[in-house]
């Protein structure tokens, strides 16, 4: 969960997270609330929250967040991998809160057409409905998504992307090898929009977690006990506030010149150049 700081540097700043019901996009949403912007809480489905035990219905989601922080929210449903729904959500947000000034797109995750993770999941026997809903929700639904929102934000000449990334995208893996090529593509298209994006003064980033204990990956794989210290060492899982706490340098005044970049926040779990 965010901290209360008492530092308001983002109060007046329209805020947008995708995937904003539960885990790593709660935690991004609640970060940019405490820092005094008001947050748009999107989701593809109203009872999303209590699918792993992290809340109940997205409007309580975005209701609490905007009471705990003081802050204005709104909750935005809509399927982000169709064209229309993306227009719908950010007419919703403009039109409560006002034009977007960061977008946090958090959309995505291994999830399989049917829900839940594919499987099998991987490089040989993974299904063609399953490769197709792994790279709509997370590829897809971010070249689009991304490209809305920044149509905005070049008429202005102003704003923050922040796009979610995975170590997997560097690393690979047998089992998982569609979601990996997908937040590859993430990562790459991050980078193509942040080098077209810079005349406008939008500065365009990706975060890359590792493991991170939100209620989903939890709820979905056996979990090394000794990983789950959050003291001592290096070699564990993260809290969703340690990666949470980049969205705060992408978005914040610390920010403003870094752009096209791709942060890790693993620990160091992979440690070479690129």
């Amino acid at each position: 969960m965010a901290t209360h700081d008492g530092t308001k540097i983002l109060a007046g700043k329209i805020a947008l997270v995708t995937g904003a019901g539960r885990g790593l996009g709660r935690a991004f949403a609640e970060k940019l609330a405490a820092l005094g912007a008001d947050v748009a809480i999107h989701g593809m489905r109203e009872n999303g929250p209590a699918e792993y035990g992290e809340g109940t219905t997205l409007t309580a989601v975005a209701a609490e967040i905007g009471k705990e922080f003081g802050v204005r929210s709104q909750r935005v449903l809509g399927d982000l991998t169709k064209g229309e729904d993306i227009a719908r959500v950010i007419a919703e947000t403009e039109r409560a809160l006002g034009p977007i000034d960061i977008l946090v797109h958090n959309a995505g995750g291994d999830i399989a057409a049917a829900g839940g993770k594919p499987d099998p999941n991987d490089a040989v026997h993974i299904k063609e409905a399953d490769v197709r809903a792994v790279l709509e929700r997370n590829l897809l639904s971010t070249i689009l998504t991304c490209q809305a929102v920044a149509k905005g934000m070049m008429e202005r000449r102003a704003g923050r992307i922040v796009t979610l990334g995975s170590v997997a995208a560097f690393k690979g893996r047998t089992q998982g090898s569609i979601y990996a090529v997908s937040k590859a593509g993430v990562t790459h298209y991050t980078r193509c929009l942040a080098d077209q994006l810079r005349p406008y003064d939008i500065a365009v980033n990706c975060i890359a977690p590792g493991d991170t204990r939100t209620g989903r990956f939890l709820g979905t794989r056996a979990v090394d006990p000794g990983r789950m210290v959050e003291t001592g060492t290096l070699d564990r899982i993260a809290t969703v506030d340690e990666v949470a706490r980049v969205v705060e340098f992408f978005a914040g005044p610390m920010g403003a010149f870094v752009s096209g970049q791709v942060l890790r926040v693993d620990g160091g779990g992979q440690c070479w150049p690129g």
